[in-house]
């Protein structure tokens, strides 16, 4: 298999950013996989399009571009980028498409579960201020009225309410039958807004395994260097199994 191509990593971020996080990636994924970050409107390059609150928006700018893929490939999505990885699996799934060969999701709890952050997207600013420094989700030494404060908080406040529209959609039950995408459930050690018991949960939402890690780290772990190392190996086993699907075996979840 080794002259096989490698496995597109399509990665989503978390709310309030662009691709940075990712960038970097390659070394430490190693040969087999191919990093490939989406970046949504309303940040960096695409800071003039209008933000994505709803999920009929966020398909309208994702699905057109996994229709038809040319190998099997992953999605990776980190606390809000997991919602928006596993909503355009399902979208796949529910129009008859092709589903990606693994969704890994990290730092985000299941749609069934309580969600502080998303569930604070509508409350006063200075109360999701205080909320995001409680949770250590927020920089350090920001002031109000700074640049942090202008810019960032107000994609982040967009971003948690997208990612309450994607939970709330994501309970609405599945259509065509049982979503059987693999699941790989990642979570920081020290993550005080997805703790390992909790993403556990995920195992709720596919037909198909579910496999759970835990990596060093607080919810950014995705800075580090074990997250990529992770992904990088579960890529190089979907490019070994890719001519064997049904060795991707399946135990009971929510269908």
């Amino acid at each position: 298999m080794s002259d096989a191509p490698p496995v597109p990593l399509h990665c989503f971020a978390h709310a309030g950013a662009g691709i940075s996080a990712f960038h970097g990636w390659s070394a430490d994924l190693g040969t087999g996989a191919l990093p490939t970050p989406h970046l949504l409107p309303g940040r960096e390059a695409r800071r003039r399009e209008p933000r994505v609150t709803a999920r009929e928006t966020l398909l309208a700018d994702l699905l057109d571009g996994f229709r038809a893929p040319a190998a099997p490939y992953v999605l990776y999505g980190h606390s809000l980028g997991a919602l928006v990885a596993y909503t355009l699996a399902r979208a796949l799934h529910e129009a008859g498409l092709p589903t990606p060969a693994l969704l890994a999701v990290g730092a985000c709890p299941p749609p069934d579960a309580a969600s502080v952050l998303s569930d604070a997207c509508r409350e006063p600013e200075r109360r999701l201020r205080s909320l995001l420094d409680t949770l250590g989700a927020g920089p350090p030494d920001t002031v109000p009225g700074d640049l942090w404060e202008r810019k960032v908080l107000p994609v982040l406040r967009d971003d948690l309410v997208l990612a309450d529209a994607l939970r709330a959609a994501a309970r609405h039950p599945v259509v065509g039958g049982p979503f059987r995408v693999p699941v790989l459930a990642v979570a920081g050690a020290d993550d005080l807004l997805a703790p390992p018991p909790v993403m556990a949960g995920w195992h709720r939402w596919t037909a198909a395994r579910t496999t759970t890690r835990t990596l060093p780290g607080d919810h950014f772990f995705v800075r580090g260097r074990a997250l990529p190392r992770l992904l990088g190996r579960a890529c190089r086993v979907v490019r070994r199994t890719a001519a064997r699907p049904a060795s991707l075996s399946t135990t009971g979840g929510r269908a």
